[in-house]
């Protein structure tokens, strides 16, 4: 049984283990799902580049759609990071594959930790589209370890960190990020699952190479194994 078939293995026996990463209530809330592939018109590079033009964007989505919240985004290969110089490199492919799940939704919404565990590491990915303030908490189920990272957070969540602190399913962790503190997006939160760290610590790649997607699966599950947003759309 590989490490995948473990994750989906425990989370199915152990339905009591798994809390929330947002609120959201099945019965009342409505997701609405974002394509940001190049198959989306709507959005141009300009109103891409601007952040408030972008936020305005998402905001009327959502409003018109009356859904609490956007979500989308595992594996998509999307455009829209040719607005920032951290994706593109001249001497390699750029990266436009997404590797996590993202939840938009105003400044402010709680993010919770979604399984026991610690924090793994934290820090202030402080680049023009990069991540912002983002935690990395690691969980131990059953003998598989697997890391759930937090991207777009606000700056206040990291003050009361520390590593190796302990937190409970169903803990509040922060919030989300406004766009001027969370790498000049508009507010979301980028939810990720990785079985390896790679070594790193308070950051770990949320956009990769789309040539390499099969070896990026390999490491990053799906976050709807945690999330259960599919049953709902």
């Amino acid at each position: 049984m590989d490490k995948h078939q473990q994750l989906a293995a425990y989370l199915n026996e152990h339905p009591e283990a798994v809390g929330k990463v947002v609120d959201f209530n099945a019965e009342f809330d409505c997701l609405l799902p974002f394509d940001f592939t190049a198959a989306n018109t709507e959005l141009s590079a300009d109103t891409i580049a601007d952040t408030a033009a972008f936020s305005l964007w998402v905001d009327e989505r959502l409003k018109q759609s009356d859904c609490r919240y956007g979500i989308g985004g595992y594996m998509e290969h999307r455009t829209l990071y040719a607005r920032s110089a951290l994706f593109n490199t001249a001497d390699q492919e750029p990266r436009r594959l997404h590797l996590g799940a993202d939840i938009w939704g105003p400044a402010g919404t709680p993010v919770y930790a979604p399984l026991n565990g610690r924090v793994h590491s934290f820090q202030n990915n402080n680049n023009h589209g990069d991540y912002g303030p983002t935690i990395i908490l690691e969980h131990t189920l059953n003998g598989l370890t697997l890391y759930s990272l937090y991207g777009h957070l606000n700056a206040a969540c990291l003050e009361s960190l520390q590593v190796g602190m302990l937190v409970q399913k169903d803990q509040q962790i922060a919030v989300l990020g406004t766009a001027a503190e969370n790498g000049s997006w508009p507010p979301h939160l980028h939810f990720q699952l990785m079985f390896d760290m790679e070594g790193k610590a308070g950051d770990y790649p949320g956009v990769g190479q789309y040539s390499l997607q099969e070896a990026y699966r390999q490491n990053i599950p799906d976050p709807d194994l945690i999330l259960q947003f599919s049953k709902t759309l």
